[in-house]
C-alpha cells in the first residue's frame, strides 16, 4: 500500500500539466483537507530533492486584478490579494522538473 506522499509523487510525475491541490486531492483519492495536502506537499518537496527532482509551481493569481504571487515561500494558497484585497484567488499549480 502506497502512502499519500508516494501517491502524490507518482501523480505529479505522470502528469503532463500543472495540477492544483483540488485536482491532486481527486487524483490521489484522499480524505485530507486541502490545508493538510499543502503540508504533505512541503514534505514531498524535500523527498523529490533527494530523488533528483524539483517541485515547481505556477504562482497563485488574483482573479480580480491579475496580481501574481511570485515571491511566496509558502506553498499554500494566499488568503487575500495585497493589491486589491480581493479573496478571489486562483490557487497555485504544482509540477515536477528534473534538477
Amino acid at each position: 500500500m502506497e502512502t499519500i506522499r508516494e501517491r502524490l509523487i507518482k501523480v505529479l510525475l505522470e502528469s503532463k500539466e500543472p495540477l492544483t491541490v483540488n485536482q491532486l486531492q481527486a487524483l490521489v483519492n484522499t480524505e485530507l483537507k486541502p490545508s493538510e495536502l499543502y503540508d504533505e506537499l512541503e514534505h514531498v518537496k524535500k523527498t523529490l530533492k533527494r530523488m533528483g527532482y524539483r517541485l515547481e509551481l505556477v504562482p497563485a493569481v488574483c482573479k480580480n486584478c491579475g496580481y501574481e504571487f511570485r515571491d511566496r515561500e509558502k506553498l499554500k494558497k494566499p488568503s487575500r490579494c495585497p493589491r486589491c484585497k480581493s479573496e478571489r484567488i486562483e490557487p497555485p499549480k504544482f509540477y515536477i522538473e528534473p534538477l
